[in-house]
């Protein structure tokens, strides 16, 4: 039998977790909280092709964390996303 190596990943290999926020400022705030309190920018929020705002964050043990703004769901007094019927 021969050894094959496996080639270096070069992408992202894991998952994200995403947290929806209230809107574009709300954003803005959790990530500069979240490099103040010594967490990575991933890739800094900006407005996407999906009509919302969203950016990545890394935690201090390197998994991404999505914040994002979607101005099509509405978030309940808990937080926790509306969908639409």
């Amino acid at each position: 039998m021969t050894h094959r190596s496996r080639p270096k990943a070069t992408g992202f290999a894991a998952f994200s977790v995403a947290i929806n926020l209230e809107s574009v400022a709300e954003v803005d705030r959790v990530a500069s909280e979240w490099i103040a309190c010594g967490g990575a920018m991933v890739k800094p929020p900006e407005h996407v092709f999906w009509g919302g705002y969203s950016g990545y964050v890394a935690d201090l043990d390197g998994h991404l964390w999505e914040l994002a703004y979607n101005p099509g769901f509405t978030l309940g007094p808990n937080g926790s996303m509306q969908l639409p019927d």
